[in-house]
C-alpha cells in the first residue's frame, strides 16, 4: 500500500493541518492539544513521507520498510534535536519529557501501522 493512501498516515496529516490552521489563522489554542498534538503526529508524518520517498527510489518498491533500528534512530534524532539542542539555542523551544513520550507513541504508530509492506496486507 502506498504510504499516502494509508489512513494511519493521512489522518495524522489532516489532524496536524487542522490544528495548525486553528492555531495560526483562527488563534484557537486548546492547551493540552497545543502542547502535545504536533509531537504525537511528527514521527508518523515525517517517517511516512520518508518511507514513501524511499519506496519511489528503492528497487524493492512496495516491500521496502524501515527497520526497528531506523525507526528508533528517528525517535532519538527528534528527541535530541527538539528536546535538547533547540531549547539550549532558543527561548522559543522548551524541553519536555512528555514530548519525548509523544514521539515514542508516534514511532509505535508508524512502525505498527504505516511501516508495512504489500506482502503483509
Amino acid at each position: 500500500m502506498a504510504v499516502f493512501r494509508n489512513p494511519f498516515f493521512y489522518i495524522p496529516c489532516i489532524v496536524f493541518w487542522i490544528n495548525q490552521y486553528l492555531e495560526k489563522v483562527q488563534n484557537i489554542f486548546i492547551p493540552f492539544v497545543h502542547a502535545y498534538l504536533d509531537d504525537l503526529m511528527a514521527i508518523p508524518v515525517v517517517l511516512g513521507i520518508s518511507l514513501q520517498v524511499f519506496r519511489w527510489i528503492h528497487p524493492l518498491k512496495d516491500t521496502f520498510i524501515f527497520t526497528k533500528t531506523q525507526v528508533a534512530m528517528g525517535l532519538v534524532y527528534f528527541s535530541f534535536l527538539f528536546e535538547f539542542v533547540l531549547p539550549k539555542w532558543s527561548d522559543r523551544y522548551t524541553a519536555d519529557i512528555l514530548d519525548v513520550a509523544c514521539y515514542g507513541v508516534g514511532a509505535l504508530i508508524f512502525y505498527s501501522f504505516i511501516n508495512i509492506s504489500e506482502e503483509k496486507i
